[in-house]
């Protein structure tokens, strides 16, 4: 839940503080917020499922990042859009992570306020 927070108060954090980015780094952000967002939906899932570990979460979340950054710049330098293969794998990712955690979520407190559930 923690990841969850922290996308939220970093959003918060945008809003308040006004700052802004030439358009020519586009698509290096749009490619760095999906990598993020999908790194913390994983760490959920994983943290759902008592399989956490800091280590895999840092590693996974920094080479997750600069490599979709570098498939971007070396996109872009060869004028050969990339980044798609970036958006996709993040993208599909990112629902899946989705898809799981909602039912983790859905599983955990339907047997917590339901006393006909037998939990293990």
């Amino acid at each position: 839940m923690i990841p969850i927070l922290g996308i939220i108060l970093g959003l918060v954090i945008g809003i308040i503080i006004p700052f802004t980015l030439p358009g020519g780094y586009s698509i290096y952000i749009a490619v760095a917020i999906l990598a993020v967002v999908d790194s913390v939906l994983g760490a959920s899932v994983a943290s759902m499922r008592g399989m956490f570990d800091i280590k895999l979460f840092l590693t996974g979340f920094f080479g997750n990042l600069l490599i979709a950054l570098a498939l971007s710049f070396i996109g872009e330098q060869l004028s050969i859009p990339l980044y798609y293969a970036a958006l996709f794998a993040f993208g599909n990712r990112l629902f899946s992570n989705f898809g799981v955690l909602r039912r983790l979520l859905i599983d955990k407190y339907s047997k917590k306020h339901n006393p006909n559930v037998k939990t293990n």
